[in-house]
């Protein structure tokens, strides 16, 4: 299969976990306004908010391949704190331990994901 196809499609797929995620923390913040509250986050409510639109244009950015060096940055801003923040495993034990550590984990995965995107030279083939 042609690469740059395979590059979109891994595009599409990050971004549109992206996006959904955006969705949530836009759209449903009761939830994640309570989860937020729950792990002494000042201003949750802004928290989640400014959150959701990081994720947002950071997926925008990864999908359609315009301003893809800011798009990465944004979601390092979503990713980095919002890691060490809500996931702290290590303050945690049995389930709870688990599941934060498992979080914790992804999210690193994730970043580094989007990280490596930088090494790939923009303009990214089948962009806007």
């Amino acid at each position: 299969m042609n690469t740059d196809i395979l590059f979109f499609i891994g595009r599409l797929l990050l971004g549109s976990f992206l996006l959904y995620n955006a969705y949530n923390h836009l759209f449903k913040t009761k939830d994640l306004i309570a989860y937020t509250e729950s792990k002494k986050v000042p201003m949750a409510k802004v928290a989640v908010i400014v959150s959701g639109l990081l994720l947002l244009f950071g997926g925008y950015t990864i999908i359609t391949g315009v301003r893809v060096t800011a798009g990465i940055i944004a979601v390092a801003l979503f990713f980095i704190p919002v890691t060490f923040t809500m996931h702290t495993f290590w303050k945690e034990e049995g389930q709870a331990r688990m599941m934060d550590q498992i979080q914790f984990m992804k999210n690193l995965a994730i970043l580094g994901a989007v990280l490596m995107l930088l090494a790939i030279p923009t303009p990214w083939p089948v962009s806007l």
